[in-house]
């Protein structure tokens, strides 16, 4: 039977533990067992318990599109294409670790159906690569990586195949559950398995060379899916349809609304709802906050100088972990096999940065009492233990817990937990602070503590007492964790520089016809600032000088805009002197409104050219305009 996480019951394991946690010692050491209140809400398994207290984590997307420059293969793409020249999964993983992550997801197969372990299930692996001759096995490699860093492993595989003949077909299915199966049984203990939401579309398809739509939800029957990982992987949470244990966040942009209530309606997932939780909801269905430090999902060398600072990867930390939601950050390897450099540099201050930050609990050593409370539990909230944790009584909704704090005791930073195992039951809160005989003052107010709240205040503050207050509840509060830390700020790293030479600088381009103003935000290497124009669209540029042109590149604005959308198709001419065009390619954007990526677009034959010509006939979702954040062109 699957195990469903519409279950809106306690795990028996979980309630004794907790309840040993909760209790206090009688005269003679002997442990007395208050009763505990009833879970409010659904409550996670156990499983995603562990899920829960990963917080954060790297996903690496690595196959043949780093060597052909995209972000989605089609699926005819030669195996021999991939060879790494110097794979290295110890340094991979290291870059993980120097970011803080904890566990790795590896693109075992992305949509283009390439293996990156030598499955005997098709040619189209690494079986067929000249890495290693035909002998390697990438997933393997970086598992045993994994577990000589004492990180955790995961798997990520396409429901996608845009190389199989069969896709479409039951008999793909039965691919598809004979590759989850042999992943699943021969890489050990798995924390995750992700199913990506992308299905159905254009492909090779064996030669087919067609667009193949598909119902997903019936197609792949995804409860037996999920069943067979649950089967096979007994403490791997999934990804991401309904039956699975984690939803994704709604965007890809490395933020969670705030909150991010881990719980959902019983129903097909919603993209707004996804974002932002919904409090009370039947399901326990948590957010993985995914966002890739590039601007891609794969390695492209135009991309050395986007890589996100140490800075903004802060910022991401706040707004995923601090919203109650983990932090997948994706690492890509270049064509080396290894992270590159200024990738390293990023990840290791940001790293540094949490490290200094959350090395000491300020609230150690304070003194914690409760206006309502079970079994003298109030100091549990600060023990550290994280099988300990205050609880007051049901009917206590306005529950406070106070600190009294060391003289000089000096925090920016809260960080809360609520019990999960009895449910969600805070749902607003307060932070306040007051000095010796002074009034309390109110210097925060938030929605949900759930698996982690991080509290930032504007300027360290130095009070004898701090208070954790419920506002609103729908029963008497738990805190598993009320810490306070001092932040400490990332290095700022050297303006970092491209080094690429196909790709063609911007420096001297014009904008010389557009239909709307603006065009110059396009130009800049800022994708904050885009152009916006009613569909259909069109821009001319002039590059300055004659170039020999292999393609062009557009990246879609990152934010969600009802009023403009990227656009889904495009068609592009070239002339050498502005007045004689040359004959004009079309295509489609894939992907382009959910992935948000730079869009790398291939001529079909080199181009000499010192004017372009695009135009845009629609946005890729309705929407009343066109927006583009940056145009490039390649050699």
């Amino acid at each position: 039977m699957t195990a469903y996480v519409t279950r809106r019951t306690l795990m028996a394991g979980s309630l004794i533990a907790g309840a040993s946690a909760c209790a206090p010692r009688g005269p003679a050491g002997v442990m007395t067992r208050p009763a505990l209140p009833a879970p409010w809400g659904a409550t996670p398994s156990p499983r995603q318990l562990k899920w829960h207290d990963r917080r954060m984590y790297a996903f690496v997307h690595f196959s043949i599109n780093t060597y052909t420059d995209k972000e989605w293969g089609y699926g005819d793409e030669d195996p021999k294409l991939f060879n790494p020249t110097d794979f290295d999964p110890d340094q991979i993983v290291a870059a993980a670790k120097a970011g803080g992550l904890n566990g790795l997801i590896i693109t075992a197969k992305h949509h283009d159906g390439f293996c990156l372990w030598p499955t005997m299930l098709t040619d189209h692996c690494i079986r067929s690569s000249p890495y290693k001759d035909g002998k390697g096995d990438i997933v393997g490699e970086l598992e045993q990586a994994c577990r000589r860093a004492s990180i955790g492993f995961g798997v990520y595989l396409s429901p996608w195949d845009r190389n199989r003949a069969d896709y479409g077909t039951p008999a793909y299915i039965d691919y598809y559950r004979a590759q989850l199966t042999e992943l699943c049984t021969r890489y050990g203990d798995l924390f995750e398995v992700w199913f990506d939401g992308a299905n159905g579309g254009d492909g090779y398809y064996g030669g087919a060379r067609e667009t193949r739509k598909i119902d997903a939800p019936a197609y792949y029957d995804w409860p037996a899916i999920v069943a067979l990982v649950h089967q096979l992987q007994p403490g791997a949470c999934t990804f991401d349809p309904l039956g699975a244990d984690i939803r994704w966040v709604g965007n890809e942009d490395g933020h969670a609304g705030d909150p991010c209530w881990p719980t959902m309606p019983d129903e097909p997932y919603d993209q707004v709802k996804g974002n932002s939780g919904v409090r009370g909801g039947a399901l326990w269905w948590p957010a993985e906050t995914n966002v890739s430090i590039r601007p891609g999902w794969f390695y492209h060398a135009d991309e050395d100088a986007q890589v996100k600072t140490p800075q903004k990867l802060m910022a991401m930390f706040d707004q995923s972990i601090g919203h109650g939601t983990t932090f997948h950050l994706n690492l890509p390897p270049d064509r080396r096999g290894r992270i590159a450099e200024r990738d390293v540099a990023s990840l290791t201050a940001f790293g540094d940065a949490v490290r200094a930050s959350f090395a000491t609990d300020l609230a150690r050593g304070a003194v914690a009492s409760a206006s309502a409370d079970i079994g003298g539990t109030a100091g549990h909230a600060i023990d550290g233990n994280p099988e300990s944790f205050w609880c007051a009584p049901a009917d206590a909704r306005d529950a406070s817990l106070t600190l009294d704090l060391a003289p000089g005791t000096r925090f920016d930073t809260i960080r809360l937990q609520e019990w999960l195992p009895l449910g969600l039951r805070t749902t607003s809160f307060a932070i306040d602070i007051a000095d010796d005989g002074q009034a309390w003052r109110e210097v925060a107010r938030k929605d949900m503590v759930g698996p982690q709240r991080l509290v930032r205040l504007p300027a360290p503050v130095s009070p004898r007492r701090v208070r954790f207050r419920a506002v609103a509840a729908e029963a008497g509060p738990t805190l598993r964790e009320f810490a306070l830390f001092l932040s400490v700020a990332p290095v700022t790293l050297p303006p970092a520089q491209v080094s690429d030479p196909s790709i063609v600088a911007r420096a001297g381009w014009t904008i010389i016809a557009a239909s709307a103003s603006g065009g110059e935000a396009m130009l800049d290497d800022d994708a904050k600032t885009a152009w916006t124009s009613p569909a259909p669209a069109m821009l001319t540029i002039d590059l300055g000088k004659a170039e020999t042109l292999a393609g062009f590149t557009l990246t879609p604005t990152r934010h969600v805009d009802p009023q403009a959308a990227p656009p889904a198709r495009y068609m592009v001419e070239s002339s050498v002197d502005g007045q004689r065009w040359s004959k004009a390619e079309e295509g489609e954007f894939q992907n382009i409104n959910y992935a948000r990526a730079t869009q790398r677009i291939p001529f079909s034959a080199p181009r000499p050219a010192r004017y372009v010509r695009l135009r845009f006939p629609r946005p890729a979702v309705p929407a009343p305009a066109i927006a583009i954040a940056t145009i490039g062109a390649f050699r």
